[in-house]
């Protein structure tokens, strides 16, 4: 009698999890195992530099105005707000045109305009003007800080989902220009003699600007985010020349110019959502 061949188990292979098998076969994905469980390059954790330094020169006019404003050279701290507005507004633009957006610059990003325009301009226009206001100037000041936090994180929570054309609420950089443009006009105009009001005979006035932006930030009117911009498309030449014009009324006199161009942009959100409003219920009353 002959006897049968014996067919041999092979225990299985054990494979850790996350290792890739091309074959069934033991004997081909073995060379897989091994490599797998080897000690491989650690992963690179390293940053962007271009734009995380342009975020960078943002945190730092932001804490640079708080520095001045301690030391009452408010024209000073206000111009640095500014500066952090130009630097907070090309870091986004250079990473995207470098393609070299990260999770990490994002995040980054969102903590330097807490900084810059959420606790800078807040500090600025208590000690330009609220602080003789007593409980309702700090309040104030607050309610300015709360609406710049509560704008970034809705802003990070809704990146993706609202329309791009349009943020919802002001922009905190918009606010700051808003709040801190008052303090930059009112020393210019007091320097140059055109004006003799101080911090403290303009408190109400600073009061109600800095609730209003504080209030504005947080709610949901559309203000334009130019974002729908290509800089990389061709454009008419007439546009060059309105470019300069704009160069040249910004330079005759900056803080007026700038404050009201962004007092006009603050209200710009109300006038786009009513004018929506407007035209919703003409579409639904009948004929």
């Amino acid at each position: 009698m002959v006897d049968k061949p014996r067919h041999s188990r092979r225990k299985p292979l054990k494979i850790s999890r996350g290792a890739r098998v091309v074959r069934d076969d033991p004997v081909s994905a073995a060379p897989a195992v091994l490599a797998h469980n080897l000690p491989g390059r650690p992963r690179s954790r390293g940053i962007y530099l271009l734009p995380n330094a342009f975020t960078t020169g943002n945190l730092f006019a932001g804490f640079f105005a708080i520095v001045q404003a301690m030391n009452n050279r408010f024209e000073i701290a206000a111009i640095a707000i500014f500066i952090a507005m130009v630097l907070d507004g090309l870091d986004g633009r250079v990473a995207r045109l470098t393609r070299t957006q990260s999770a990490f610059g994002e995040q980054y990003d969102s903590m330097s305009d807490m900084v810059s325009f959420g606790l800078a301009p807040a500090l600025v226009v208590y000690e330009w003007s609220l602080r003789g206001m007593g409980k309702l100037g700090w309040l104030a000041a607050f309610v300015y800080v709360a609406g710049a936090a509560l704008r970034l994180a809705r802003f990070n929570t809704n990146i993706g989902v609202v329309d791009k054309r349009f943020f919802q609420g002001l922009p905190s950089p918009a606010a700051a220009a808003l709040v801190t443009g008052l303090v930059w006009i009112a020393t210019d105009l007091r320097e140059t003699r055109w004006i003799d009001a101080t911090g403290g005979d303009l408190r109400w006035l600073a009061w109600a600007i800095t609730v209003y932006a504080g209030v504005t930030m947080v709610s949901s009117a559309p203000f334009y985010s130019f974002k729908d911009i290509n800089l990389k498309r061709s454009v008419p030449y007439m546009v060059l020349p309105l470019l300069v014009l704009g160069f040249v009324l910004v330079s005759s006199d900056p803080p007026s110019v700038l404050f009201s161009l962004f007092m006009v942009y603050a209200l710009s959100g109300y006038v786009v959502w009513l004018w929506r409003r407007l035209n919703a219920r003409r579409q639904v009353a009948p004929n």
